[in-house]
């Protein structure tokens, strides 16, 4: 599991189908009203406090999104509270009814990964080239590059060695294509990985 702030009110919490079956979770159960998800949730804001100081008290906006072959993505915001109605900020003085969830389930039919450092992209190209595909999609988006795949095109052995070098030198987004399409720019359209590797070599 692994958490990052987005803004003051909002995080993003990575979720391995790892961490899901450690916890006896099924990927349909995120789907479902269940005490173990209610429990994973429990946790996830237990450690996004402990690392980030995020205050899950109040209405808070839950978007999950499935990626194939990846885990999960989770997108939560917080909305406006007077939590300091509750005095200190220790967990065990908040009354657990307090997490009032509005829940999106969206499942993703792609593969993107943002990359910040563009160095890291170069990299996960040469890789990628030499074990596992020359193809791939790159956008430019809000200063950040991302790397598109659609899993059709693998086969499983495939896709995970993809999502593993993927995952190790950049961030699994749940953007869509579409949203890159439209509001980013197509950088290379076509045989990303191989183009990257022909005009950008590895850093020493």
């Amino acid at each position: 599991m692994r958490i990052e702030r987005l803004s003051q009110d909002k995080i993003r919490i990575f979720l391995t189908f790892d961490d899901l079956s450690e916890r006896g979770i099924q990927k349909e159960d995120m789907w479902q009203e269940v005490p173990k998800v209610h429990d994973l949730f429990t946790e996830m804001m237990d450690q996004a406090y402990s690392e980030l100081g995020f205050d899950a008290t109040g209405p808070l906006a839950v978007e999950v999104f499935a990626l194939p072959a990846q885990g999960m993505v989770v997108i939560v915001t917080r909305g406006k509270y007077d939590h300091h109605q509750y005095g200190a900020s220790g967990e065990e003085e908040l009354p657990e009814e307090i997490y009032e969830m509005e829940v999106t389930l969206e499942q993703s039919d792609s593969i993107v990964y943002a990359f910040r450092d563009f160095e890291a992209l170069v990299e996960a190209a040469h890789v990628l080239i030499g074990n596992i595909t020359s193809q791939g999609k790159l956008y430019s988006y809000n200063d950040i590059w991302y790397l598109y795949f659609d899993p059709k095109e693998f086969e499983e052995a495939a896709l995970s060695g993809l999502v593993g070098v993927l995952s190790e030198f950049g961030d699994s987004s749940p953007v869509t294509e579409a949203m890159l399409a439209e509001y980013g720019k197509a950088v290379m359209p076509e045989k990303a990985v191989e183009l990257i590797c022909t005009h950008f070599k590895r850093q020493q």
